[in-house]
C-alpha cells in the first residue's frame, strides 16, 4: 500500500516537530465525534465513567484553578477541560486507528513495535472560558521510555481568538528543556528563552483538520476569547512496552505484545 504522508512531509516534521495532516474528517464524522463527546460530557454515553480521567475547566482561565483531574464523571455540563482514555469508546477508538496514524507509529517507533494509546483524549476551552496552559514539553517522568508523538485533531474551527495550539518550531531538537519536570513544564525564565515571540507558530486548523506534534516540541495555548467552544481530540501514541512507575496499564491500539514483553 502507497504511504499516506511522503518524504517531503516527514523531511518538515523533521525539521520542525509538527506537520499539518489535512482534513481527516469529513462533516458527517464531525457531527458524530461532536455529538458523542457532547453525551458524554452530559452524562448520556453508555460508558463507564469510572474508568475515565475527566477534569473541569477554570473558572478564571489559569491552569493552577482548573478542575481535578480525577477519574470519575463530574456532572452533566460541556464546560470539562478533559475527558481521558477516550479509547474505550467504539467511535474514538476506530478513528484512533485509521492507516495514517498506523504509518506514522511505525516511521517513529518501528514496523513491529506495538503501540499503546498512553493518552486518548478531549481537550476543551469552552466558549468564553478555556484555561491557559503554559509552554510546555510532552513527556513524563513516570514513565520508563519517553512517548514520541502526539496526533491532535480540530473539532471546531481552532483559531488564535479561541485559544489555538502555539509551537515553537524546532525546539524539540533541543532536548529536554526542564528534564526535572514531571510532567514537561519549562520555567518562566526558558520560556521567555525559547518561546520568543517572532518564533512563534500559531497553529490555526479546520474543523476536521489534523496535525501530528512531536512530543518534545515546545507548545502552549491561550484562553478561548469567542462564541464558539475550542473542541479538540488529542491521541499520545506510545511503544506498548513502556512501563509506568505506578503500574499503570495502558490500552494496545496497533499491533501485539510478545509474551516476553509482558
Amino acid at each position: 500500500m502507497a504511504n499516506l504522508i511522503t518524504q517531503e512531509q516527514w523531511r518538515f516534521y523533521d525539521a520542525n516537530g509538527y506537520l499539518r495532516l489535512g482534513k481527516m474528517l469529513d462533516d458527517a464524522e464531525l457531527t458524530a465525534l461532536r455529538g458523542r463527546i457532547d453525551d458524554i460530557m452530559l452524562g448520556k454515553a453508555k460508558l463507564n465513567y469510572d474508568r475515565l480521567l475527566m477534569q473541569l475547566d477554570s473558572e478564571t482561565g489559569k491552569y493552577a484553578d482548573a478542575g481535578q483531574q480525577s477519574r470519575g464523571y463530574k456532572g452533566s455540563t460541556l464546560g470539562y477541560r478533559k475527558i481521558q482514555d477516550l479509547e474505550l469508546d467504539d467511535l474514538f477508538l476506530a478513528y484512533m486507528q485509521r492507516p495514517i496514524f498506523r504509518e506514522i507509529c511505525a516511521r517513529e517507533y518501528g514496523p513491529d513495535v506495538p503501540v499503546a494509546a498512553f493518552r486518548a483524549m478531549f481537550m476543551n476551552k469552552p466558549a468564553r472560558k478555556g484555561t491557559f496552559l503554559p509552554w510546555h514539553q510532552d513527556r513524563w517522568t513516570s514513565l520508563d521510555r519517553d512517548p514520541l508523538i502526539t496526533t491532535w485533531t480540530a473539532l471546531d474551527p481552532a483559531t488564535v481568538a479561541n485559544g489555538c495550539v502555539q509551537v515553537v518550531p524546532g525546539t524539540h531538537k533541543v532536548g529536554l528543556i526542564n528534564p526535572s519536570h514531571a510532567s514537561g513544564f519549562v520555567t518562566p525564565e526558558q520560556a521567555r528563552q525559547f518561546a520568543t515571540p517572532d518564533k512563534i507558530v500559531h497553529l490555526e486548523l479546520q474543523a476536521g483538520e489534523a496535525v501530528l506534534l512531536h512530543n518534545w516540541l515546545l507548545h502552549g495555548s491561550d484562553v478561548n476569547r469567542t462564541d464558539i467552544p475550542r473542541r479538540a481530540f488529542s491521541v499520545c501514541y506510545m511503544d506498548a512496552r513502556t512501563r509506568a512507575a505506578d503500574g499503570e496499564q495502558f490500552s494496545q491500539i496497533f499491533g501485539e505484545l510478545e509474551a516476553a514483553d509482558v
